[in-house]
């Protein structure tokens, strides 16, 4: 089977590799155009472009596929491509573009997304991020076949994984990209041979995951201890929760509920305790225990080893608000 595939993150890159090792003919890969990264702000290629330049595949990074968009010649030069590569089906994982629909009918099979959860829920852009977030028990991926709509079509394949109280969005990024991806061969495997069936999706249980925003890193301790804790959680690695503290932005990577009560008259987001094993900060209706932390322009480093290099004492009081954001 020849297909082209569509995607720019590590996510994607998990499941082109896959689909290439399954022995899939991946005759053109489009991807996000180069963005600047890093500290120098070098143009740096997308880990789905590394992959096809390592790998002799045809990429494509139009800026946009609207024949009538902004950028009309990137878009025919794109349709000139896929229409060349001749391929029976389009694969997709986070490709950041919307496909318009004489993409979604170019290939003979049509187009199929691998989706970071179990639709409906979690339709958009940060399904993962907002599964934690949420304080969800189990996600999983959905093998969609794609239409004009936002994850709006029909489920082909679905399978759901359990999401462990330590995990992070990067951990269980990890896990769900190596579910999509042989999710995916199983599914063009079955597409080939019409073994496939639609299932549309419920119309009961829909929610959205938006698009992160780097203020929402700031840490508002005026919530929950859980709450909080599972922020953590979900804005690691990005954006990273944050808050100030003594003249200076905090990173926190890792904390954990503690048992305990907030003494009266303690302030959200106030110091109660400072030991090796952690910072027992005050937050709405509990404590929260930071056990791993950044400074800015240092490493994260567990609490023992933090405490060393930034003295943080009962009664000092985390901020919060935008001002929080790194």
């Amino acid at each position: 089977m020849r297909i082209i595939f569509a995607g720019t993150p590590e996510f994607a890159r998990v499941a082109l590799a896959q689909l290439h090792t399954a022995g899939f003919d991946v005759s053109l890969v489009l991807t996000q155009p180069d963005r600047p990264a890093g500290r120098g702000m070098k143009l740096q290629a997308s880990s789905v472009k590394q992959f096809a330049l390592d790998h002799n595949i045809p990429v494509a990074q139009p800026r946009s596929l609207r024949l009538d968009g902004k950028y009309p010649e990137d878009a025919a030069a794109a349709r000139a491509a896929i229409e060349s590569a001749q391929a029976d089906a389009m694969v997709v994982a986070a490709y950041g573009l919307i496909l318009p629909q004489w993409v979604l009918d170019m290939p003979r099979l049509g187009c199929f997304n691998i989706h970071a959860s179990l639709l409906p829920r979690w339709r958009g852009a940060a399904p993962i991020h907002r599964a934690i977030e949420a304080g969800d028990s189990e996600t999983g991926i959905t093998i969609m076949q794609m239409d004009v709509g936002l994850d709006t079509g029909d489920m082909l394949l679905a399978e759901k994984i359990t999401i462990q109280p330590t995990d992070t969005t990067g951990s269980l990024h990890d896990r769900l990209a190596a579910l999509g991806g042989r999710l995916m061969v199983e599914a063009l495997e079955l597409a080939a041979c019409g073994g496939l069936t639609p299932v549309r999706q419920p119309e009961q249980g829909v929610s959205y995951a938006q698009k992160i925003e780097k203020h929402e890193a700031a840490i508002d301790w005026t919530q929950s201890a859980t709450s909080i804790e599972r922020r953590i959680r979900a804005f690691n690695p990005f954006p990273a929760a944050a808050s100030p503290v003594g003249g200076e932005i905090l990173k926190i990577w890792e904390a954990a509920v503690w048992p305990g009560t907030v003494p009266a008259g303690a302030r959200p987001g106030e110091v109660l305790a400072v030991s090796e094993q952690g910072v027992d900060v005050a937050a709405a209706d509990g404590v929260l225990r930071l056990t791993r932390l950044q400074k800015a322009g240092g490493k994260a480093l567990d609490a023992a080893h933090f405490l060393r290099g930034f003295a943080l004492a009962p009664g000092m009081v985390f901020g919060a608000g935008p001002e929080a954001a790194p």
